[in-house]
């Protein structure tokens, strides 16, 4: 849940960008640090790990102004992908307050979104929390794919996949050339801080 810092007058929101392995979420999270200016972002942090990272950094987004007299930090988190680190992923959701999946349109990877996508769902059960009630976009990642031989997904057979229960917003990005990252994480960023100040502001500073 969102940390509230009542000495610096800020509140710590946690956005956690989730998806299969090689799905983009680490090239999204690049994207946005590189392109941030230095007095908005925290020092970037990465997990090594064999074949995939978890990278982690703060940033303090200049347009959303304030809440109550509180600044709003936004935190932003990987995890990795790969199957055999269910363990990392479930710990890094931890406390959550929004979450951006980010799907990966191969053709070959459509099996992985879904299996992905049902283990967000589980591991924040585990939590207490449910995933139709939280902050949640989906980025339909990799578009500039689309038009290429490589066979990919419609955003119809993704939206069937992945949306038909969550009904969640959805933008078409690719984070290699920076299309709908911004969008995506102001999106989440906006949908997050209402969550937090409904949930805990308006009851933990009174």
């Amino acid at each position: 849940m969102a940390l509230i810092d009542l000495s610096k007058k800020e509140i710590h929101c946690k956005i956690v960008y989730y998806g299969p392995g090689r799905c983009g979420k680490t090239t999204n999270l690049l994207t946005v640090h590189s392109s941030m200016a230095d007095n908005a972002r925290g020092k970037m942090l990465t997990i090594e790990t064999k074949g995939d990272r978890t990278l982690f950094f703060d940033l303090l987004p200049l347009n959303l102004g304030k809440i109550r007299g509180f600044n709003i930090r936004i935190q932003l988190y990987t995890v990795p992908g790969q199957v055999m680190y269910a363990a990392t992923r479930k710990l890094v959701l931890k406390g959550a307050d929004g979450l951006v999946f980010v799907a990966d349109p191969l053709q070959v990877r459509r099996e992985r979104n879904i299996e992905s996508l049902e283990d967000l769902r589980t591991n924040l059960l585990d939590y207490g929390l449910n995933l139709e009630e939280l902050p949640l976009v989906i980025q339909y990642n990799k578009r500039d794919l689309v038009g290429t031989p490589i066979p990919t997904l419609t955003v119809e057979e993704l939206d069937a996949d992945l949306n038909s229960v969550y009904k969640a917003k959805t933008f078409e990005a690719s984070a290699v050339t920076g299309m709908g990252v911004f969008e995506t994480l102001r999106e989440i960023s906006k949908q997050t801080v209402r969550y937090v100040t409904n949930k805990h502001l308006l009851h933990e500073t009174k």
